[in-house]
């Protein structure tokens, strides 16, 4: 199908990539001039801005857009909400919190427009080969896009779990779930860098990723990064970041908490994590370290 394209950041650009692989009519825009200049040489075409995006589109129109949560989605949601028709759908696959998402929904549901929210999950590597998607929003209008999901998701990787809003819901309890395993791996090689033994820690994750109990894509990137950064991991800082562009309080993994305390709930794992990285900002530890190594390898978060 033609598609519009909002967002050509780390995730954006290889999903663009990959669905002009499939055979899609994908044109996108991005604030970003090299950005723009990256996706054209892929052949992908390219507008300057929204409005360019919006009359490069015939009816019923439908726009992906794929930026950071908070004030930036709210701004391109309420642009594009202005220049869009009635019958128009936007997919949001932003990380963005669910009630947020709700808002959105009734704001362009007023106008007429259909908001699909998906959850993104898989980093670079799912973006540009295969992602998992968590799917929300009116059941008829995400049906008429499956070959899209399809298309876009690794093999039998895409779900849909209910009304506006859902979609965001499921992918920030995985976001939770995946600050806690990070965690667990965090402090299990921080133990093992100090044992009372020559540890290979790269050895170590080489085989705690071969079919051990454990294995895991979390593991596999571990050992990826022991063995680009080294075991002592030198080059990365040990002030753990977050997957929220605005800190810990706008991660994904503190609406989970968030919605734990709503449901009086016990989290006790999930808040340990976001403790440590809290703490880690003003003392850097290995955990840091190996929570930033991580967060480099599936999702090219920096490392400084």
């Amino acid at each position: 199908m033609k598609i519009g394209y909002v967002g050509l950041g780390k995730m954006g650009e290889g999903m663009t990539r990959h669905l002009k692989d499939q055979g899609h009519e994908v044109i996108a825009t991005d604030v970003s001039d090299a950005a723009r200049a990256s996706a054209q040489e892929y052949g992908i075409t390219t507008t300057f801005n929204l409005r360019e995006l919006v009359d490069a589109l015939e009816t019923p129109r439908v726009i992906w857009t794929m930026v950071p949560s908070g004030d930036i989605t709210q701004s391109v949601l309420t642009e594009l909400s202005e220049m869009m028709d009635a019958g128009d759908t936007i997919i949001n696959g932003a990380n963005e919190y669910y009630k947020k998402t709700l808002e959105h929904g009734a704001m362009l549901s007023d106008k007429g427009i259909n908001l699909i929210d998906v959850g993104v999950s898989g980093g670079q590597e799912g973006a540009r080969g295969g992602a998992c998607l968590m799917i929300g929003g009116n059941l008829a209008i995400a049906q008429t896009y499956d070959q899209l999901f399809s298309d876009l998701a690794a093999p039998s990787a895409y779900g849909y779990f209910g009304s506006v809003g859902a979609g965001h819901y499921v992918k920030m309890v995985h976001n939770g779930i995946e600050y806690g395993m990070m965690q667990a791996i965090a402090e299990g090689f921080d133990i093992l860098k100090d044992a009372p033994f020559t540890v290979d820690l790269n050895e170590v994750s080489r085989v705690y990723s071969s079919h051990s109990i454990i294995t895991s894509r979390l593991m596999s990137w571990t050992q990826e990064g022991l063995t680009q950064y080294g075991a002592d991991l030198d080059e990365i800082s040990g002030s753990a970041g977050s997957g929220g562009a605005q800190g810990l309080s706008q991660s994904e993994a503190y609406w989970t908490h968030l919605a734990a305390q709503e449901q009086g709930k016990s989290t006790p794992v999930l808040e340990s994590s976001l403790d440590v990285r809290k703490k880690s900002q003003e003392d850097p530890s290995f955990q840091g370290k190996m929570i930033n190594m991580m967060r480099n390898m599936f999702g090219g978060h920096k490392i400084k």
